[in-house]
Protein backbone atom coordinates (compact mmCIF):
# COMPACT_ATOMS: atom_id res chain seq x y z
CA UNK A 1 0.00 0.00 0.00
CA UNK A 2 1.22 3.27 -1.01
CA UNK A 3 2.41 6.19 1.76
CA UNK A 4 -0.13 9.00 2.25
CA UNK A 5 1.65 12.55 1.44
CA UNK A 6 0.59 15.36 3.59
CA UNK A 7 -1.48 16.74 0.56
CA UNK A 8 -3.68 13.60 1.10
CA UNK A 9 -3.74 12.98 4.78
CA UNK A 10 -4.37 16.89 5.66
CA UNK A 11 -6.94 17.13 2.28
CA UNK A 12 -5.43 20.72 1.99
CA UNK A 13 -6.32 20.32 -1.96
CA UNK A 14 -2.90 22.09 -2.66
CA UNK A 15 -1.29 19.31 -4.56
CA UNK A 16 -0.93 19.89 -8.41
CA UNK A 17 -4.48 19.64 -9.82
CA UNK A 18 -5.86 20.14 -6.39
CA UNK A 19 -9.55 22.04 -5.31
CA UNK A 20 -7.15 24.69 -3.73
CA UNK A 21 -4.34 25.71 -6.52
CA UNK A 22 -6.74 28.41 -7.67
CA UNK A 23 -6.93 30.11 -4.59
CA UNK A 24 -3.75 29.30 -2.62
CA UNK A 25 -1.74 27.81 -5.90
CA UNK A 26 0.16 24.76 -5.67
CA UNK A 27 2.19 24.04 -2.63
CA UNK A 28 5.82 23.52 -2.54
CA UNK A 29 6.15 20.47 -1.06
CA UNK A 30 4.10 18.98 -3.90
CA UNK A 31 6.35 19.94 -6.46
CA UNK A 32 9.90 19.65 -4.76
CA UNK A 33 11.19 16.81 -6.31
CA UNK A 34 14.62 16.47 -4.60
CA UNK A 35 12.72 14.87 -2.01
CA UNK A 36 11.16 12.39 -3.87
CA UNK A 37 11.20 9.15 -2.26
CA UNK A 38 12.36 10.09 1.14
CA UNK A 39 10.06 8.11 4.22
CA UNK A 40 8.24 6.43 0.75
CA UNK A 41 6.84 10.04 -0.34
CA UNK A 42 5.90 11.50 -3.45
CA UNK A 43 8.47 14.87 -4.24
CA UNK A 44 8.75 16.55 -0.11
CA UNK A 45 5.37 14.71 0.11
CA UNK A 46 6.02 12.74 3.73
CA UNK A 47 8.96 15.75 4.13
CA UNK A 48 6.60 18.84 3.78
CA UNK A 49 8.31 19.63 7.65
CA UNK A 50 11.31 20.49 6.30
CA UNK A 51 10.26 22.45 2.88
CA UNK A 52 9.60 26.27 3.50
CA UNK A 53 6.35 27.44 2.01
CA UNK A 54 3.95 24.83 2.25
CA UNK A 55 1.45 27.83 3.76
CA UNK A 56 0.24 24.94 6.47
CA UNK A 57 -2.65 25.83 8.19
CA UNK A 58 -2.80 28.45 5.91
CA UNK A 59 0.34 30.37 7.71
CA UNK A 60 3.06 31.15 4.93
CA UNK A 61 6.02 30.36 6.56
CA UNK A 62 9.77 31.81 5.56
CA UNK A 63 12.10 29.30 7.72
CA UNK A 64 12.08 26.20 8.93
CA UNK A 65 12.26 27.05 12.66
CA UNK A 66 9.23 29.32 12.24
CA UNK A 67 7.47 26.48 10.70
CA UNK A 68 8.63 23.85 12.90
CA UNK A 69 6.32 25.53 15.26
CA UNK A 70 3.25 24.74 13.96
CA UNK A 71 4.83 21.16 12.78
CA UNK A 72 5.14 19.86 16.23
CA UNK A 73 1.89 19.92 16.60
CA UNK A 74 0.73 18.56 13.08
CA UNK A 75 -0.63 15.11 13.37
CA UNK A 76 0.61 14.20 10.13
CA UNK A 77 4.01 15.00 11.84
CA UNK A 78 3.81 12.80 14.32
CA UNK A 79 2.48 10.09 12.48
CA UNK A 80 5.71 10.19 10.44
CA UNK A 81 8.00 10.33 13.70
CA UNK A 82 5.99 7.30 14.61
CA UNK A 83 6.86 5.64 11.41
CA UNK A 84 9.74 6.75 10.54
CA UNK A 85 11.80 7.51 14.23
CA UNK A 86 15.42 8.95 12.87
CA UNK A 87 14.96 8.56 9.91
CA UNK A 88 12.56 11.72 10.23
CA UNK A 89 15.17 14.53 11.01
CA UNK A 90 16.30 17.17 9.54
CA UNK A 91 19.98 15.49 9.33
CA UNK A 92 18.44 12.66 7.65
CA UNK A 93 16.34 14.73 4.86
CA UNK A 94 19.61 16.81 4.51
CA UNK A 95 21.45 13.75 3.39
CA UNK A 96 19.13 12.69 1.68
CA UNK A 97 18.91 15.84 -0.73
CA UNK A 98 22.58 16.12 -0.89
CA UNK A 99 22.73 12.10 -1.79
CA UNK A 100 20.88 12.61 -4.62
CA UNK A 101 21.68 15.84 -6.38
CA UNK A 102 24.95 13.92 -6.66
Amino acid sequence: MAKQNCWEFLKCGREPGGKNTDIYGVCSAATFTDADGFCGGKNGGRACVYITGTFCPELLTKTHTEKFKHCENCDFYKLLRIEHKEEMSVLAFDHYIRKKRK
